[in-house]
């Protein structure tokens, strides 16, 4: 017997690792015989690389770069055979690294993204997976361009900071030193988002709250990110700013088109760098999870995509999540059942920090449950 365990981050809780390891215990505890492939998902948000790294033979690379607030930082991208360098935004510049009383998007900058691109490019990497959930950015990527080698200048023909208050200078923009080396190297982006880079639903208005912007700041924001969207595209010579993503990050998604790369699915490029689809076709039962369920988990969130792949396979998903909500019948049409691990009335705090316990018993339950199933 064959089980597949690739849930997503229980978050506040167990990252996707943490969760794949309980599940395994659990399984091994009723019957040690049974096979269990660990394949720990993300979507390119927090926790992309820890589940890369449990799921592959992924090198860690540690390196220093500007943090979200501009000071040094260590911080790490993994590098994986066939799939190059992943680097996930969200240990870079990502907002749970931003004190909540610092959190301004003027304050903050994407200049270390570009450092680790830079410092991968130096090891001779030629292929790039890029996470971007979670950020504490709405520069539009102007941090990260500058470090690629991009200048900027304000009215008067002089050069701009990096920081999202900056981007409120830029006049004019030159692309001509940004890195040669990305000519050549292929750049795929984890995007689940399909915002534009400006407008009601762009980078400022929908995101810019969560990273600490007053209603003020959101509608200067979004006129400046017009502005400088408009520079970028024009030193291109291509237009991209509505496309879907270009708002995802704080309009870093756009920075990235800038540079020629590529828009996908968080959920299926993680998936496709860990064999995700080659395990499920071997398996008899497939476990999936995350910390809070809906109906928005079928589309674009790992367990959905997970979910999605086992049916294709004509195999049977099971979803453990820590909170269900909304109409289970939707769920149904992808998941073959869908349980929450919390036993009963808890409170949130209790929740999250018996976490794992709850995964462990659920998990436990379902074992003894399935494994009577394939007796019959």
């Amino acid at each position: 017997m064959k089980i597949v365990l690739a849930p997503d981050s229980f978050k506040g809780s167990l990252t996707s690792a943490q969760a794949s390891e309980a599940m395994e215990k659990a399984i091994h505890s009723v019957d040690s015989r049974i096979e269990t492939i660990v394949k720990p998902m993300a979507d390119g948000g927090e926790g992309t690389l820890e589940a890369l790294l449990k799921a592959t033979k992924g090198e860690r690379v540690s390196f220093t770069c500007r943090g979200p607030l501009g000071d040094d930082s260590e911080s790490s991208f993994v590098e994986i055979e066939d799939e190059g360098a992943v680097i996930e935004g969200a240990n870079i510049s990502g907002l749970p690294m931003v004190p909540r009383e610092k959190r301004n998007p003027d304050l903050t900058t994407t200049y270390g993204m570009g450092e680790a691109i830079l410092h991968a490019l130096d090891r001779g990497n030629k292929q790039f997976i890029i996470g971007l959930g979670g950020s504490s950015t709405n520069d539009g990527g102007l941090g990260m361009l500058q470090a690629l080698g991009m200048k900027a200048f304000d009215a008067n023909g002089k050069p701009v900071g990096p920081f999202g208050k900056d981007i409120f200078q830029v006049d004019t923009v030159d692309l001509n030193f940004v890195d040669p080396r990305l000519k050549d190297v292929t750049i795929k982006v984890a995007c689940d988002v399909d915002n534009p880079l400006t407008g009601e639903r762009g980078a400022s208005h929908v995101y810019g709250p969560q990273k600490g912007a007053t209603s003020d700041q959101i509608e200067a924001y979004d006129k400046a990110l017009g502005k400088y969207g408009r520079l970028i595209e024009q030193a291109t010579d291509r237009q991209f700013a509505n496309e879907e993503g270009a708002g995802a990050a704080g309009g870093l998604g756009f920075a990235f088109l800038a540079i020629g790369a590529e828009l996908h699915s968080g959920a299926k490029l993680v998936s496709d760098a860990i064999g995700l689809a080659a395990a499920i076709q071997q398996a008899d039962l497939v476990i999936t999870g995350e910390g809070q369920s809906d109906v928005q988990t079928l589309y674009g969130k790992a367990p959905g995509y997970v979910a999605n792949l086992a049916t294709t396979f004509g195999k049977p998903a099971i979803l453990l999540s820590g909170s269900l909500e909304g109409d289970l019948r939707k769920m149904n049409e992808m998941f073959s059942g869908c349980f929450s691990i919390v036993p009963g009335p808890r409170t949130l705090a209790e929740c999250m920090n018996e976490g794992e316990g709850y995964l462990y018993e659920a998990c436990r339950q379902l074992t003894h449950l399935f494994i009577k199933l394939m007796k019959e």
